[in-house]
């Protein structure tokens, strides 16, 4: 997917144009589904953090700002905070154990869905810092969660994952 492609599409939204609005659904439901299903777990409660997200694509597309990164970064984010909404909400609801691959305290196998520069810069995280950031950001684990979960100070955690960020942004940019 093309930045420029995307923005224009988003652009078009932001004008209420419907049809630029499905093509820019098309074009990135696959992806965004991919990641709510990866930390969700469920196939229902990801369609649901899907849609959610794109009424909200609709309605906030003319506050999306390039200088914060990308169109699909942005679209990644607005899934991603809808995921950990309804995982939370189903947490507290179902009180759910975790998942066995949540438990695993050693290995991160995660399918990034494609072979891109984030998946090469996630390689090169310490795997303490891989496995905190993918327990945070995939799964959803709350800081809070994440001590309690690796048996860690939370201070720890926290340095884990501020420095593994920092090394991604990093990687990223260059």
């Amino acid at each position: 997917m093309e930045n420029n492609e995307l923005l224009s599409l988003l652009c078009a939204t932001a004008q209420g144009d419907k049809h630029a609005f499905s093509r820019l659904y098309q074009k990135t439901s696959g992806k965004l589904f991919a990641i709510s299903f990866n930390m969700l777990s469920n196939r229902a409660h990801a369609e649901e953090a899907l849609q959610d997200a794109f009424i909200k694509v609709w309605h906030n597309a003319s506050e999306y700002n390039a200088s914060k990164g990308t169109v699909i970064s942005w679209m990644i984010s607005i899934i991603r905070y809808r995921s950990l909404d309804l995982l939370r909400y189903y947490k507290v609801r179902k009180e759910e154990p975790l998942a066995e691959d949540q438990q695993d305290t050693h290995t991160v196998d995660v399918n990034y869905d494609e072979n891109t520069k984030l998946v090469d810069c996630i390689e090169q995280l310490e795997p303490q810092q891989k496995h905190a950031i993918h327990l945070a950001y995939y799964k959803g684990l709350s800081h809070r969660e994440l001590v309690n979960h690796i048996d860690t100070p939370l201070g720890t955690v926290k340095s884990w994952i501020r420095r593994g960020l920092v090394q991604l942004q990093r990687c990223l940019t260059i």
